[in-house]
């Protein structure tokens, strides 16, 4: 397998990502996130394992109902408030003219929105202070307007601009692969997780250790896996330094928001995508097997207080081996891998925020790059 330029879920052709940001004044720290299909749609699925999920149009994507294909996925902050984004994504997709057709008419159409959400409420200081159509709207918007194959911004932005994992700051992230067969497998997360993506003994990343970056353009992989480890561990007094600043960055939390911070309620969301063809029954297998990716990188996960939700899509562009009645399993195995160095990109991308929701220090600031 290697690498794509890019390394992002814009490498499956004709996927597009748009972000809209809400930080700042007003006691903003939240946004939405939105993967618009090719004209034509795409074949999607879903697969929710965390007890606590926020969802929208998920019951749509089951392969015994009649929607076969999608134009967009939403993937929002705001918890179950934040799902009105979806609303504003299905609007622009009217005007489109893209959807079920019901109708004789050009925009007689039904489009289906499936949509996830994050908890992130107040932590930019304002419980109120959530997405709705308008951001929605906004990230379908960049999405359109972003040329074909373009990067994807991760970190602090969209979906993951409030989002925390394990207490640490988390937010978006995106890797990509391509297999021999030609096949690009890739994947977009918001990590925003209960569980911690950090060894507490260590402060190794987790998924650095799972699953590293393969080797680009086909040259000789830069390390053996899994031993030895492929990134040196923190040192142990960097390690030390790290845990007093959390703790200390926890009790500024607490200062800010008048008392203990409340229990974590997070989430977890990924878009897995692939050129391949694949069947809904394909589709919903890739999304269940790509959770694998969200617990090699995050300790413990599919929580009660997680939502954790998986959604795979599929552009059909390149056919799997009929000969084969396996050929699948590499497509699945590539999923849960690009899950994982997704969230870990997401890690190390984000930046740490202090403000009147609290204090919550990024990776990077703790441990370097």
């Amino acid at each position: 397998m290697t690498t794509p330029t890019r390394n992002a879920l814009t490498d499956v052709a004709g996927l597009r990502v748009g972000h809209a940001t809400r930080a700042g004044g007003g006691g903003w720290l939240t946004g939405t996130t939105v993967v618009l299909a090719p004209e034509g749609g795409m074949t999607a699925a879903v697969d929710v394992r965390g007890g606590g999920p926020g969802t929208k149009e998920t019951d749509a994507l089951d392969p015994r109902n009649v929607v076969r294909r999608i134009d967009a996925v939403t993937l929002t902050g705001g918890s179950a408030y934040g799902l009105d984004a979806a609303s504003g994504v299905m609007a622009w997709l009217e005007e489109q003219g893209r959807g079920v057709r019901v109708g004789a008419g050009p925009r007689e159409v039904v489009p289906v929105v499936p949509a996830a959400c994050v908890f992130d409420l107040g932590r930019g200081g304002e419980f109120r202070a959530r997405p709705d159509a308008a951001t929605g709207r906004a990230a379908v918007e960049a999405a359109a307007a972003a040329a074909p194959g373009s990067p994807v911004a991760e970190g602090s932005v969209g979906a993951g601009t409030g989002a925390v994992i394990g207490g640490l700051k988390g937010g978006v992230g995106t890797a990509s692969t391509v297999l021999d067969s030609g096949v690009t497998v890739a994947a977009l997360v918001v990590a925003n997780a209960v569980g911690s993506a950090v060894d507490p003994a260590t402060g190794a990343l987790y998924g650095r250790l799972f699953a590293p970056e393969p080797a680009r353009d086909g040259g000789p992989h830069p390390y053996p896996h899994p031993h030895p480890h492929p990134y040196p561990y923190p040192s142990p007094e960097t390690h030390a330094a790290a845990r007093e600043r959390i703790a200390r960055a926890r009790q500024e939390t607490a200062e800010a928001v008048g008392g203990p911070a409340s229990p974590p309620m997070n989430t977890t969301l990924a878009v897995v995508a692939t050129d391949a063809v694949l069947g809904r029954s394909q589709a919903q297998k890739l999304a269940g097997t790509s959770h694998d990716g969200i617990a090699r990188a995050v300790r413990p996960v599919h929580l009660l207080n997680d939502g954790d939700t998986v959604f795979a899509v599929a552009t059909g562009a390149r056919p799997l081996d009929e000969k084969n009645p396996l050929a699948l399993n590499d497509v699945l195995t590539a999923g849960a891998d690009v899950v994982t160095r997704a969230i870990v990109r997401a890690v190390l991308a984000a930046e740490t925020v202090r403000g009147p929701g609290g204090t919550f220090l990024s990776y990077r600031d703790l441990y370097g790059s």
